[in-house]
Parts: C-alpha cells; sequence; structure tokens
C-alpha cells in the first residue's frame, strides 16, 4: 500500500468517527457533520499539515458549531491509542481540554447531544465571541467567524486570543477570506449566507480584509504568521492563518 492511499484510508477511518456521534442528534446534524468534515479541506489539512500540536492540549474553539473540531480532536485520540495514527502525520493532543463557544443556541444544543458524552467532556458554552471569557489556552481555532462582526470587533477578539494565549508556544489557526480576490470572496459570502439560514440562523452583514490586512494586523498584535491557500476543491478564496504567539 503506498503512503498516499494509506493516509487516504486513515482520513476516512478518522472522518467517519469523528461523523458517528451526530447520529443520535437526527439525519440533518448527522449529515452536515459528514459533509463538513468530509468535503471543507481545512478538517484534513490541520491534521495533515501537523498544525495542531500535541502540546497544545488546552483548545478553544470560537464559532464552534455543532463541535466538529471537538469530535475531531477526541477520534484523532483514539485512533492513536489504537496504533492506527500514520507514521507521516504528526501528534495532536492524547487529551485535550476543550471549550467550544457559540453565539446560536440550536446550535449548541446540537453539539451537546451529539458528543457531550465524550471523555473529557467538551464544554460548550453559549455566548458572543465579543463578550465572552476566554480561559488560558495553547491552541484557539477560529473558523469562518470574524467576518460576522464589524472591523473593530474584529481586532477585539483578537486581542483578547492573543492575551489568552500562552506566550512563546500559543498559537491560533485562523480561517478567513481574502477579499482582494473579489469573484472567490463573493462566492464564498453567499454560500456562507445560504448555509446560514439553511441552518435556521438570521443572515447578518458581514466585513472582510484582504489576506495582506489581515497579516498586517496580527503582526501589529504580536503574532508571527504564516498563510497557507485553505480553498483546495472550492471556489472560495479561503486562506488558512497560523498566527503563533511571539514570547
Amino acid at each position: 500500500m503506498s503512503a498516499a492511499t494509506h493516509t487516504d484510508a486513515a482520513w476516512r477511518q478518522l472522518h467517519d468517527a469523528a461523523s458517528a456521534p451526530y447520529q443520535k442528534a437526527g439525519q440533518f446534524t448527522y449529515h452536515f457533520a459528514r459533509g463538513k468534515l468530509g468535503r471543507d479541506p481545512v478538517f484534513r489539512g490541520l491534521v495533515e499539515r501537523g498544525l495542531i500540536g500535541a502540546d497544545r492540549r488546552r483548545v478553544v474553539d470560537i464559532g464552534c458549531g455543532q463541535g466538529l473540531f471537538a469530535s475531531l480532536l477526541s477520534s484523532m485520540a483514539a485512533m492513536q491509542a489504537n496504533g492506527h495514527w500514520p507514521a507521516g502525520w504528526a501528534a495532536t493532543p492524547p487529551v485535550a481540554d476543550y471549550t467550544g463557544i457559540e453565539l446560536m443556541p440550536r446550535d449548541v444544543a446540537r453539539a451537546e447531544s451529539s458528543i457531550g458524552h465524550l471523555q473529557p467532556t467538551p464544554r460548550f458554552v453559549c455566548a458572543d465571541m465579543c463578550k465572552a471569557a476566554l480561559p488560558a489556552s495553547d491552541l484557539v481555532v477560529i473558523l469562518d467567524v470574524l467576518h460576522y462582526v464589524d472591523l473593530d470587533a474584529q481586532e477585539g477578539v483578537l486581542r483578547r486570543v492573543r492575551d489568552a494565549l500562552a506566550p512563546g508556544s500559543g498559537r491560533m489557526l485562523l480561517r478567513v477570506g481574502d477579499a482582494a480576490s473579489r469573484r472567490g470572496f463573493a462566492i464564498s459570502q453567499w454560500v456562507d449566507r445560504t448555509v446560514t439560514r439553511i441552518r435556521g440562523h438570521k443572515v447578518s452583514p458581514t466585513w472582510g480584509r484582504t489576506l495582506q490586512d489581515w497579516i498586517a494586523l496580527l503582526q501589529r498584535l504580536g503574532f508571527t504568521v504564516q498563510s497557507i491557500p485553505m480553498s483546495k476543491g472550492t471556489p472560495f478564496a479561503n486562506v488558512l492563518l497560523v498566527a503563533d504567539r511571539k514570547p
């Protein structure tokens, strides 16, 4: 078996394991989990690029939705414990202290009913990311949610994330749309609004920045930044920013 075939099989196993708990919350929740984990390149990208880190155990997931990243963390830990982890993949936390912050009560309810049984128990907080208390963290994940608040509020969230992260080792994984790519950014915003409606939520205005503006802001706030295109297989203009807090 080639290395690529082996990792493809491992990802399918991980995808199935992380999706399975959502069956208990109904078909919509389950199929949304399978579709999002399977079609969005960011989840497999985080794993295969080794961006999480085995020592980053205190995890905060802002805009966590129904807790997909928590389920993925738990499934990765089980896969490593069972000896099925590909040799080419970097280790992830064997035990994660996970806090998810989500504005929408329906998504929090879906998360708790689906994966609230996991051990250690994930903690879900129904709150506005602009106001919610952020616990001391090793890893903060923010995927596709900062554009829901205005530019000043975005900076406020990022300042609070910086203060919560461990100096010198804390990392933020931030996915944003690059507003400089007008077509891709417009498509991503349209899809985002459509999915928001399907999930039964009110559609809010959005605020974007160019990639260079995002990087400049993070550097000004005291992060070193690496940008990784994260739209493979999609028409979007999404970029993952790996932002490490300086000592």
